[in-house]
């Protein structure tokens, strides 16, 4: 049986939608915003490495700010991207001193502008960095700024019988060299990167989601400064788990609060109370798949979804099925129903955040994530044997 809540009598009070956009704002304000610089000459994928890690188009992610020569800063919300001119041949200018010039040029940008962690991009079909890429990554490293090398538009052969899938022999004689680079005399080169990966964006069909991706985006969070981890994991949208762990504990602390607010039962009627603290979780968990449903609904629309997951909407119907429930909301039911909606929400943000549901369609969709029956009274009888 699934949570699909009864009608509400035409008096029913209606959900104010205010806790659920102040709650987004708030979060939005916490997680705060990820700056990456992804430095890189014209084809070598600049573009479509972001919108495979991020889901925006470089010249999309938002406001568009050219800096200075060479430099662009990219930003919405929750990702800013500064796009940095890599070596090009024919340029008048050192790269190395136009970079240092910019580099000096971002630190006097504000807090929320700073870079985190540095992508250098080079096309995989390269054999040797040229000096002026050299001399760049040792500018970025004498900045304080971490750097990935990202070997870009590799072309990946899948062994038939195996199904693993290798770069080509002169990739590998790449890497080979950049992880220990030495001149054409066989002396080291000091060359400060903190790992060589290997992506691509597509197959060599030009289909598929590429590889190399998850690899990147996980090093990216290693190399991330600790408060700014979040607002990675919020960015990015290749690793979902991630997002499911932060939402985890914003659930928790909403049925806490349930709990709390049932803790001398409520009536049915008057179970409108729980959806402020109802509400303010599913703004954070939005926050947390990056999604602006303020922008991708209606006001009507979200409160008329307000009104659709309501603690008294379920509870009409929940109730109804509960042996001796009677007519008011306990501290258990709370509970139960609060986390139930929160994983329902979390499911549903994903749908969004993955494409797989239309955002105009949610107050349509949410009967199919609405909590179950079941599973409200798993959570319930297990938040009274926990003592709540």
């Amino acid at each position: 049986m699934t949570g699909t809540p009864d009608p509400l009598p035409a008096d029913a009070p209606k959900v104010d939608d205010t806790p659920f956009l102040e709650a987004n704002e708030t979060a939005k304000s916490r997680y705060g915003r990820f700056n990456l610089a992804v430095v890189g000459g014209t084809g070598v994928g600049k573009s479509s490495l972001i919108n495979a890690v991020f889901g925006r188009d470089l010249a999309k992610v938002g406001k568009g700010l050219p800096v200075t020569r060479g430099a662009d800063y990219y930003h919405d919300d929750s990702l800013g991207i500064w796009d940095l001119e890599g070596f090009e041949i024919g340029s008048t200018t050192s790269p190395a001193d136009t970079l240092r010039t910019n580099l000096a040029t971002i630190a006097k940008r504000p807090a929320v502008e700073q870079i985190s962690v540095v992508w250098y991009c080079v096309l995989s079909k390269a054999d040797r960095l040229t000096p002026p890429d050299i001399a760049m990554i040792r500018e970025l490293d004498a900045a304080g700024l971490p750097v990935i090398l990202v070997l870009t538009k590799v072309d990946w052969s899948k062994n038939p019988v195996t199904g693993k899938r290798n770069p080509p022999k002169d990739v590998v004689d790449f890497t080979s060299w950049l992880e220990e680079p030495v001149d054409a005399d066989g002396n080291h080169i000091e060359l400060p990167i903190q790992r060589v990966i290997l992506t691509s964006t597509r197959d060599r069909n030009g289909r598929g989601s590429g590889h190399g991706l998850g690899e990147l985006v996980a090093e990216t969070l290693t190399l991330s400064p600790e408060d700014e981890k979040d607002a990675f994991r919020i960015a990015q949208r290749l690793n979902l788990p991630w997002k499911r762990e932060m939402a985890r504990p914003v659930i928790a602390a909403a049925a806490t609060a349930a709990a709390a607010a049932a803790a001398v039962p409520i009536p049915v009627a008057d179970a409108v109370a729980l959806a402020p603290i109802q509400m303010t979780m599913m703004g954070r968990i939005a926050a947390i798949y990056d999604l602006e449903l303020k922008t991708m609904m209606s006001a009507s629309a979200l409160a008329q979804l307000g009104v659709q997951i309501s603690g008294q909407a379920l509870a009409r119907s929940f109730l109804k099925l509960i042996p001796g429930a009677g007519s008011a909301i306990g501290a258990s039911i709370a509970f139960a129903l609060t986390a139930a909606m929160g994983e329902g929400w979390v499911r549903l943000c994903e749908g969004i955040h993955t494409g797989k549901i239309d955002a105009d369609k949610i107050s349509e969709t949410w009967g199919a994530y609405a909590p179950n029956f079941v599973d409200v009274i798993r959570r319930a009888a297990g938040q009274k044997m926990s003592g709540a």
